[in-house]
């Protein structure tokens, strides 16, 4: 019986026996989507999106947050109705059975997992190159470069990593706290950047604004849709929300709002001042992000260009003539960025946790901390595969993978969104989705094309990573599954989930 579904009553009812503490009010919502979102995706990735699209690099902002938009409003249907951790994971269990939830779930281990391993690369590039600008001292980079990326191991990647498992540990309120100050800094530095580059733009650094067309844009939009996740990162908190049926629409949709307006004035920022046109071989051919060829290419202009930056927003003030302020932002930069990992890290956390309580991952994972109230078994075990991630690959593969990750489970929460309407239409439903026969599909057509615009070797890693989950759920999950035990009540994909209304919290 592949298709054995966890009705949402039953979901709701397990969450309340063995739930998290409500903490969380709708602005603490807003600042972890904020901290979630802002981050290595427009201070680092902006370097690697011009490459690919050039000055057109702002269509590929506008498609990558197009899509974001109309998944989150299906994100906010389906928080406000099932107010428990899982997200996606748990929407799918609900609505399209266990099987489905399952590779929901493993694909969200490339979401938050993988995307925190990038942000603690993104944080060292930033932090090397601080180091070496300020204080002058040079940073072996056997030590601060993984192997894929002409080092041996990343050293401050791993240390940021252990630093926020700790803090995970310790608790869910005083991280979304520390968060807070983060996200101020770090919205702070943003607009500091804004107001010295937009009154410098220059229109001709906006031509050629697409030199490798279209493909090019939708290339970058594929990479730059990085730079967008995380909102959803905010559905995973909802067990620990008061008042979720409110609360969480909030946090999903204005912490998207926040971050696209930030986006669109810092790409025309760095586009308008210095340029961001692409560089190439000797026989005018693209050179991929990353890649050595593009390394040597940089080291041969002497790295006065946007897409040879490991720190583009920095550089670029710089370049401008602002070298204390370009100091300023790249330790803002610093202070800023872990509040993406701890948030990538939550959300990854609150999923292991909820697969473990569904009997998918085992029980011992969902133990929560006598003291502090987090699970801290699994935050530990993140932790360290956050920290291992970090340590050895180069920041443009692991955000490429986490993005395949991330399309599946948006195209997953949308499709469950359209059932769900059909095979439960009386269910109170705190937020609707405007014009969901509209909106959904779009979202779910949107989160095709981003992932067929992923490069090849990035599609391979996630057919790959779909086999061994799906290996692991034959050979573990589906025999210890609670719903498959019958330790849950169950009901058929073809049958019709009988109507409720959610419970009232307290």
């Amino acid at each position: 019986m592949l298709g054995r579904v966890k009705p949402l009553d039953a979901i709701l009812a397990t969450a309340e026996k063995k739930s998290l503490h409500r903490s969380l009010g709708a602005f603490q919502l807003t600042m972890l989507g904020v901290g979630a979102v802002i981050g290595t995706g427009i201070f680092v990735l902006t370097a690697e999106a011009a490459q690919k699209a050039g000055p057109g690099m702002m269509v590929s902002f506008i498609i990558a947050g197009f899509v974001c938009a109309v998944a989150a409003l299906c994100y906010a249907e389906m928080a406000s109705m099932v107010p428990v951790s899982g997200s996606a994971y748990t929407y799918s269990y609900a609505v399209m059975g266990e099987l489905v939830a399952w590779m929901v779930g493993w694909a969200l281990i490339l979401e938050y997992a993988i995307a925190a391993g990038a942000v603690s690369v993104g944080w060292s590039g930033y932090m090397v190159g601080f180091v070496q600008n300020s204080l002058h001292i040079t940073v072996p980079l056997e030590f601060v470069r993984g192997p894929f990326d002409g080092g041996i191991i990343n050293l401050p990647a791993m240390a940021i990593a252990a630093a926020i498992t700790g803090l995970l540990i310790l608790g869910t309120k005083e991280s979304a706290t520390v968060n807070a100050i983060l996200v101020a800094i770090k919205i702070a530095a943003l607009t500091l950047f804004i107001a010295l580059t937009i009154p410098m733009l220059k229109s001709g650094e906006f031509h050629p604004f697409a030199p490798l067309g279209f493909t090019g844009i939708s290339g970058a939009a594929a990479s730059i849709f990085f730079a967008y996740v995380g909102f959803d990162a905010v559905s995973t908190a909802a067990e620990e929300t008061k008042n979720p049926q409110r609360n969480m629409p909030i946090g999903l949709i204005g912490s998207l709002a926040i971050c696209t307006v930030f986006y669109m004035l810092v790409a025309a920022g760095v586009i308008g001042t210095v340029g961001a046109q692409p560089v190439f071989g000797p026989n005018h051919e693209v050179l991929s992000p990353g890649s050595a060829a593009l390394s040597d290419a940089c080291k041969a202009i002497g790295e006065n260009a946007v897409v040879c930056s490991k720190e583009a927003l920095a550089w670029t003030l710089r370049s401008v003539g602002y070298p204390l302020v370009g100091w300023l932002v790249g330790l803002a930069a610093i202070l800023a960025l872990p509040s993406v990992i701890l948030m990538m890290m939550f959300g990854q956390t609150r999923i292991f946790f909820v697969m473990s309580r569904d009997g998918l991952l085992p029980e011992f994972f969902s133990k929560v901390h006598p003291r502090f109230h987090t699970p801290h078994v699994i935050t530990l075990l993140t932790g360290v595969f956050v920290a291992l991630f970090a340590a050895f690959f180069p920041v443009g593969l692991l955000a490429d993978v986490s993005n395949s990750g991330t399309l599946f489970a948006f195209a997953a929460v949308s499709i469950a969104v359209l059932v769900l309407r059909r095979t439960d239409p009386n269910r109170a439903r705190p937020f609707r989705t405007p014009a969901v026969m509209i909106v959904a599909p779009i979202s779910i057509l949107g989160c095709i094309y981003l992932f067929g615009s992923l490069s090849a070797a990035t599609i391979q890693l996630f057919v790959g990573w779909a086999i061994v989950g799906l290996i692991f759920y034959f050979a573990y999950s589906r025999s210890r599954s609670h719903v498959g035990r019958g330790l849950v009540e169950t009901h058929e994909l073809d049958g019709d989930v009988p109507p409720s209304s959610v419970p009232p919290i307290d």
